[in-house]
């Protein structure tokens, strides 16, 4: 998962220890190490809080978290690729 990557990378670049953050974010170390292994999927609030304690951009780590669950609810369909094609068609028709 792209988003554990990041989130493991700019804590360690911040010079951050797990439980530091886990205790911003309000859960435990244990499932902010998931978090970062990509073995569970941060909650859209963390996204903020993550976004001003590594001094980086909401957007670009929202855009980043997205983009993992979107990959998590394809990545074992055969036609998933088709899937997020249509679903940027209805996406780019809502957003006008």
């Amino acid at each position: 998962m792209k988003f554990g990557n990041k989130i493991r990378t700019l804590r360690e670049q911040n010079g951050l220890v797990l439980r530091k953050v886990a205790a911003e974010l309000e859960i435990d170390t244990a499932t902010l190490s998931k978090i970062e292994l990509g073995e569970r999927n941060a909650r859209k609030e963390h996204i903020k809080i993550l976004s001003k304690l590594y001094n980086i951009e909401t957007e670009e780590l929202i855009g980043i978290w997205l983009a993992d669950k979107l990959y998590g609810i394809i990545e074992n369909e055969e036609h998933g690729l088709l899937a997020l094609r249509e679903a940027e068609v209805l996406y780019k028709r809502k957003s006008k």
